[in-house]
């Protein structure tokens, strides 16, 4: 039987997980993806939130308005990913 056990968790250590930008700890609480997130993205280099203003403030603001529109009512609670992204960028 322990055996059987070891051969479980040595899979269990194998299997690979998914990058943190996916899952809670890559996540920023108060929105958007923390360092540890935006490192793991393997798709380009992400930059942090630029709040003070910027070409890429106004970029952003325009696009995620536009999916604010396309929500619906009873997801928009001000608790989710969208709302908190809004908000720390001060859209």
């Amino acid at each position: 039987m322990s055996k059987l056990k070891k051969a479980i968790a040595k899979r269990e250590k194998k299997k690979k997980k998914s990058p943190a930008w996916t899952r809670k700890e890559g996540k920023s609480p108060t929105g958007g993806l923390n360092a540890k997130g935006r490192a793991s993205y393997k798709g380009g280099t992400l930059k942090a939130p630029q709040p003070e203003g910027g070409s890429r403030k106004k970029s952003f603001c325009a696009r995620m308005k536009g999916m604010r529109k396309r929500q619906k009512p009873s997801n928009n609670t001000g608790k989710d990913r969208l709302s908190l992204s809004l908000k720390k960028w001060k859209c």
